[in-house]
């Protein structure tokens, strides 16, 4: 999948199935627009499946997913070409300059596909209305997905993100269509898991990712492709004391090294509030009893798949 980043990076392209939204959490409402796109219009399959969106929300809003795993979503689900943009660098842009000049001229769109809801140009002027006149002008295709819904409500990032903090993970599972969780690099810690016998791996929850719930979780964990149950504690571990929000993973089955490497971390289940305890020996006993209750947990759910890098796999998890 080739990136272009900026405007200035923008030259002439080929004819591009163009897919347009912040994108912000790649749930359901956004994969049905990216799917849309990926699929052959009116003029088959000659269209380039791309997409154009911002690096960060322009909402400022937590992000539900990283930039790492959009993109690579984003290849997973079939997109040759991604724009994506810094919303400062387009937000003072009329309307119908932006689409004429940078959808059309620069990117190449042939065919245009949005959510209902879309908004761009200038103080968020444009919406699907004049998208569809501009494209009748231009002779190009327009798609406007139906929102999905989940239940009686619309699906969407705010509904996600609310879940999450409230450590409702199945049910942002639901909403997002895949499994939630993150890989990032396993850093420093403590080191007090290991003198209790219970070996965690820590990383770091990055600035402007959702914070789940403080507490304990059960997850799965993938480490170099095979996966093993773990109990995760997301938080400020208020019995040793963190000064930064971690997630601190124990997986009993793993034994290794693992400072300096990316493990993807799913979270599963919500199994009780972040406390202080008492004593450490008090804190190994939770530990061990948790771990317990992960097992059981993941007993019956089984080991969520995260797609690479085929059109194929993706759609067999991201419906």
């Amino acid at each position: 999948m080739k990136i272009i980043r900026t405007l200035e990076e923008m030259g002439e392209a080929a004819p591009c199935s163009l897919a347009l939204g912040a994108f912000d959490g790649l749930h359901r409402g956004h994969m049905a627009v990216i799917h849309a796109a990926c699929a052959p219009g009116e003029e088959g399959a000659s269209l380039e499946p791309a997409v154009l969106t911002f690096a960060r929300s322009p909402s400022g809003n937590s992000a539900v997913l990283t930039g790492r795993d959009k993109e690579r979503l984003l290849e997973a689900a079939g997109v040759e070409r991604l724009y994506s943009l810094d919303f400062a660098a387009v937000k003072d842009w009329e309307a119908e300059a932006f689409v004429q000049q940078v959808l059309f001229a620069k990117c190449g769109a042939r065919r245009l596909c949005c959510g209902e809801d879309f908004r761009f140009g200038k103080g968020a002027r444009g919406d699907v209305a004049l998208l569809r006149r501009l494209c009748q002008q231009a002779g190009a295709e327009l798609y406007v997905a139906p929102p999905v819904r989940e239940g009686e409500q619309k699906v969407s990032s705010t509904r996600i993100r609310a879940a999450v903090e409230a450590g409702d993970i199945p049910l942002a599972n639901r909403l997002l269509g895949r499994p939630f969780g993150f890989s990032l690099e396993v850093i420093h810690g403590n080191h007090i898991g290991t003198g209790l016998g219970t070996p965690t791996i820590n990383q770091a929850i990055p600035e402007g990712f959702v914070l789940p719930k403080f507490g304990v979780y059960a997850s799965w964990c993938r480490v170099g492709g095979e996966y093993f149950y773990g109990v995760t504690n997301v938080g400020v571990k208020p019995t040793v004391g963190s000064d930064r929000v971690l997630a601190e993973t124990w997986m009993p089955d793993f034994q290794g090294d693992l400072y300096g490497k990316r493990v993807r971390v799913f979270l599963l289940e919500f199994l009780r509030p972040e406390r202080k305890f008492h004593s450490l020996d008090e804190l190994k006993a939770a530990i061990r009893e948790n771990g317990e209750q992960a097992k059981a947990v993941t007993s019956r759910i089984s080991p969520p798949y995260f797609p690479q890098t085929t059109l194929q796999e993706a759609k067999s998890v991201i419906k």
